[in-house]
């Protein structure tokens, strides 16, 4: 469940769990350490993390300390966010496809596991298991690595 925060009129946050009132750069270090926000337009109800998390960047950026790119930032504002949503959905269906490739691997060699079978076929079978699941671990951290790596420009 997300981190509930309240925004209020004049501007201020307030944390609802914490019960206090909070900055821009404490709500910068909850997302950097994972956590998930939503912030909350207190008169209206209506959901305003978007916009904070854009205020968020742009602070930082006006501080010199963005993260972003220059040439990201204007992809970003030349594509809009659907295409960066497109991108995000391509990279997790392929996680997921990465994932059920998997799960089947090992459903797989479960069921070669014949509980009849002799215990030296059983740790044979184990050590193949884990050679293919090292195999996968690797696959995944090359694929990692391929969806962290900076995009090239033509």
């Amino acid at each position: 469940m997300p981190r509930l925060i309240k925004r209020y009129g004049s501007r201020k946050l307030y944390d609802t769990r914490d019960s206090r009132y909070v900055s821009l750069d404490e709500l910068a270090g909850w997302v950097r350490e994972g956590q998930q926000l939503q912030v909350v337009d207190n008169r209206s109800g209506d959901d305003v993390t978007a916009a904070i998390l854009t205020q968020i960047i742009s602070e930082e950026g006006r501080r010199g300390e963005s993260l972003l790119s220059s040439g990201f930032l204007h992809n970003l504002v030349r594509f809009g966010e659907n295409t960066l949503k497109a991108g995000e959905e391509a990279v997790e269906t392929r996680i997921k496809q990465a994932r059920d490739g998997a799960g089947a691997l090992v459903q797989k060699s479960l069921d070669k596991l014949k509980p009849t079978g002799s215990l030296g076929e059983m740790r044979d079978e184990m050590a193949r298991l884990r050679e293919r699941l090292e195999a996968l671990e690797s696959s995944l951290d090359e694929f990692d690595d391929e969806a962290d790596a900076p995009e090239s420009s033509s």
